[in-house]
């Protein structure tokens, strides 16, 4: 890719029966290698997947501004071509967390070939700004997705997300992360703990794979 070349990080997922390779885009003020995608790297891979990590351009130049949304889908799209190429056949699913899966989910609504769509943390509304949803593209999303958000997500009013459920395909499916906010972190008061969601967002991917393949 020249002078648009980036890095990627390729990480084996567990067990023997291996589902697939998962692409996981980062958020906006994350890298391939912060603590939010380390924990999702975590859970893909021991939800059975390879998992495809990687800076998007202008991280990879060290700014802290993203790159417009068609730059942003566009790298996307790069680096899944370029995750076929070298790893050769099996199931292929692109995503991310936050940002990183809203530029793979309008991927997704183009039309994009893969064989699933797992969207983690996605960011329905700034925080606060409920009537600046993010929601136009995503009834036309026709790949099997997996949509996992925390019920104190700050970008995802559960409402808000209940009502746009009802227009999305049958093959979007929603799992509620409870006491999670956006990061996956939850209060102590909840009784639950990090550990806790990392498996329950595991389990979820497990059933959800089974189901689509």
């Amino acid at each position: 890719m020249g002078p648009e070349a980036t890095t990627a990080i390729f990480v084996a997922g567990e067990g023997v029966a291996r589902r697939g390779t998962f692409v996981c885009a980062h958020g906006a003020g994350g890298h391939l290698g912060d603590k939010g995608m380390l924990r999702a790297s975590r859970s893909m891979q021991d939800a059975g997947l390879n998992v495809v990590r990687f800076n998007f351009l202008y991280k990879e130049k060290k700014s802290g501004r993203p790159d417009p949304m068609p730059k942003l889908m566009e790298t996307v799209a790069s680096v899944i071509e370029f995750a076929r190429r070298e790893l050769g056949d099996g199931p292929l699913y692109l995503g991310g967390r936050s940002m990183g899966g809203r530029a793979a989910s309008m991927l997704a609504a183009e039309g994009f070939v893969a064989d699933g769509l797992i969207l983690l943390a996605y960011p329905l509304h700034p925080p606060g700004e409920f009537d600046k949803l993010r929601d136009a593209h995503l009834p036309s999303i026709g790949l099997p997705t997996l949509c996992v958000n925390g019920t104190r997500d700050e970008f995802c009013r559960r409402d808000l997300m209940e009502a746009v459920l009802a227009r999305v395909r049958p093959s979007f499916t929603m799992h509620w992360v409870d006491a999670a906010d956006h990061s996956f972190h939850v209060l102590k008061r909840s009784g639950r703990t990090e550990a806790d969601v990392t498996l329950e967002v595991t389990r979820a991917t497990a059933a959800w794979l089974a189901t689509v393949a």
